[in-house]
């Protein structure tokens, strides 16, 4: 699983060196806005994927002494970093495309490595989003899920900024600085998305979907006579959840106990790499309560 993760991350810093490197090459020579700041975005994006690669290492050590609940939380903190330095990017390609607007300095050069950089650059993009978002899917890792949404959104500025060099083509040359506007559009759109996640993760936000389905097996389990106060958070792919169950009153320990595994056992079938920590009351005195630890 490591090495799966690992490996996928490291294959997107490749990728980013690459592309960052070979659209600031082509962006110096033909003066284009929208290939230097995509230039920049893909060089931002070189730091998040190398952040994303650090994370995954670290985020699937055990718990130890001093972290007890794991290291997931490091892939959600990328995530946050991301978004930080996207809106970094952001600011930079407002300002230098309403500058040229402004002054009216929007001649550029465009030439076939011009449209040869940002067509390799869609291509690449395209297979390293599907190749993240597959592994991100298949290990619930947040840090790889926020770097395939991010790779994945970079097709579209770079479509934008395909359109701007046709358009510039023919002549139309302040196109270049409206594309460079509609990637910060773009960008700002998926910072927000991304680092609203990463807060509400860190924050220790409820997620009501893992809430809805931990509800729904307990409403399914007939040992339970009722259940409340369920508790769930999310900490990289890991999930933590707890809940108090009321049982008939007048079962020994073995069948509390029995009762407490069965539940774990159908929400862990729901929900992978979770963690479930149950607390088991007799229904008719909540006085006499039975705290359950699962092994």
């Amino acid at each position: 699983m490591k090495n799966e993760k690992q490996n996928v991350a490291g294959i997107s810093v490749v990728a980013a060196i690459f592309l960052t490197s070979f659209k600031l090459v082509i962006g110096i020579i033909t003066g284009s806005l929208g290939l230097l700041s995509e230039a920049l975005h893909s060089g931002l994006d070189l730091v998040a994927a190398v952040i994303t690669w650090f994370s995954v290492r670290i985020s699937d050590r055990p718990p130890d002494a001093d972290h007890q609940y794991g290291h997931g939380k490091i892939e959600n903190f990328s995530a946050l970093i991301e978004t930080i330095l996207l809106l970094i990017t952001c600011g930079w390609i407002i300002y230098e495309a309403i500058n040229r607007l402004v002054t009216g300095h929007t001649h550029i050069e465009v030439n076939i490595f011009s449209y040869l950089v940002v067509i390799i650059s869609i291509f690449i993009d395209y297979g390293r989003s599907r190749a993240l978002a597959r592994v991100a899917k298949k290990f619930n890792s947040q840090a790889l899920e926020a770097d395939a949404l991010h790779f994945s959104t970079d097709i579209w500025s770079s479509s934008v900024v395909l359109l701007g060099l046709i358009c510039a083509q023919f002549g139309y040359h302040f196109a270049d600085s409206l594309a460079a506007l509609g990637v910060a559009i773009i960008v700002l759109s998926v910072s927000y998305r991304l680092g609203k996640r990463a807060v509400d993760v860190l924050m220790d936000k409820s997620p009501a979907d893992l809430k809805k389905k931990v509800e729904s097996v307990l409403n399914q389990t007939t040992e339970i006579t009722h259940f409340h106060d369920v508790k769930v958070r999310t900490s990289g792919a890991d999930i933590f959840v707890e809940v108090n169950i009321h049982v008939t009153p007048g079962l020994t320990i073995e069948q509390a106990h029995d009762i407490s595994h069965s539940v774990e056992k159908r929400i862990k079938m729901a929900i992978q790499r979770c963690e479930i920590h149950i607390h088991i009351e007799p229904e008719e005195d909540q006085r006499q309560s039975i705290p359950v630890f699962n092994d």
